[in-house]
């Protein structure tokens, strides 16, 4: 199948220079790579600027309420368990109003791909600060700093038993859509964090990693199966030590031919390693003073967790088959059959 089979005739209306717009072309390469048929597909939003999507893409789609689309993405899925759905969300829509589901898709491991767009401000509402915005930014809601402590996606992603996490960027393309052909792969909930520039409001929010220059020094692409090597020349690596007086684990940057570079085991049930791994690099995303913090860890993309796990509409689907078959009534008619009648 070719891209341009599930690019719709809408006029594209994201800013110039948005980030949205390159995940908009990975979805369309990525969907036409795994080849699911366009009338088997369905992408459901909230509202936001990336829950704008739906209109961008030939397939089914629907727009719902303000951080609404899991809620209503459970409901299709569960209905119509042969149906691929996406699901397109922001930061805000994502882990403000809708945060309750969000985490409860994830907890019930409904066969969803979530991509949650995150460019650490409220865009559609023209530049409020976000769930994921660095504490002491500046925003026209926040005009002396944030005093908040923002949220790291991939924590609740994790700590609501999260079978699938993935990161990604706007201006890397291969990763993104070797990302989303992934999390369709995956059977279960699959949430990808996309991080996206708001040209407007918030330009350059990650612009740490995504100047061509830093990218490679500040960041590292895991591939399961692979050593956790990254930089410019390829000669760092990841490692895991443990602290001897607090026991606890910690990753630090060795040479890539140390004997103890990791890796990548992105099947490994134990969420331990996937945490750190997720975690890297977010002194820099939490404070926006966090270049004081010389934090060296690069920011992990690419697939961190992949794990099987049973999904929620299998279990449903199989519970009621398993009703049906013991109950003595199949039909409507055999139901009023079972009540009390009156004759007048």
């Amino acid at each position: 199948m070719e891209a341009s089979q599930f690019k719709s005739d809408q006029y594209v209306r994201f800013c110039p220079g948005c980030g949205d717009h390159a995940i908009c072309m990975a979805l369309q390469k990525a969907m036409a790579q795994i080849g699911i048929p366009t009338h088997q597909v369905a992408v459901i939003s909230g509202i936001g600027c990336s829950s704008r999507m739906p209109h961008y893409l030939n397939t089914y789609g629907f727009n719902t309420i303000h951080g609404r689309g899991g809620a209503i993405a459970t409901g299709v899925k569960t209905s119509h368990p042969e149906l691929t759905v996406w699901q397109m969300s922001g930061d805000g829509d994502c882990l403000a109003i809708g945060g309750n589901h969000f985490i409860h898709e994830i907890r019930r491991n409904v066969d969803l791909n979530v991509c949650m767009f995150n460019n650490r401000i409220y865009g559609l509402t023209k530049g409020q600060y976000s769930p994921t915005s660095p504490k002491g930014f500046i925003s026209k809601s926040s005009p002396f700093g944030t005093v908040e402590r923002p949220f790291i996606p991939a924590e609740l992603v994790l700590g609501a038993r999260g079978t699938f996490f993935a990161r990604t960027l706007d201006v890397d393309m291969p990763t993104t859509v070797d990302c989303f052909v992934a999390a369709q792969q995956h059977k279960g909930c699959s949430i990808v964090e996309c991080l996206v520039n708001c040209v407007i409001f918030n330009n350059g929010t990650h612009a740490w990693i995504a100047d061509r220059d830093q990218r490679a020094e500040h960041s590292i692409v895991l591939k399961h199966g692979e050593k956790m090597i990254f930089g410019a020349d390829k000669d760092k690596g990841l490692a895991v030590v443990i602290d001897q007086q607090t026991f606890v684990p910690h990753i630090i940057v060795v040479p890539a031919d140390d004997s103890r570079v990791l890796t990548h085991d992105a099947h490994q049930q134990d969420p331990t390693l996937h945490r750190l791994l997720a975690l890297m690099g977010q002194n820099k995303v939490e404070n926006v003073n966090a270049d004081e913090q010389n934090d060296n860890l690069p920011i992990a993309l690419g697939v961190i967790r992949d794990v099987e796990a049973e999904t929620y509409e299998e279990a449903v689907n199989q519970q009621i088959a398993s009703v049906r078959e013991k109950s003595k009534v199949h039909t409507f008619d055999e139901l009023t059959a079972t009540l009390d009648t009156f004759l007048l």
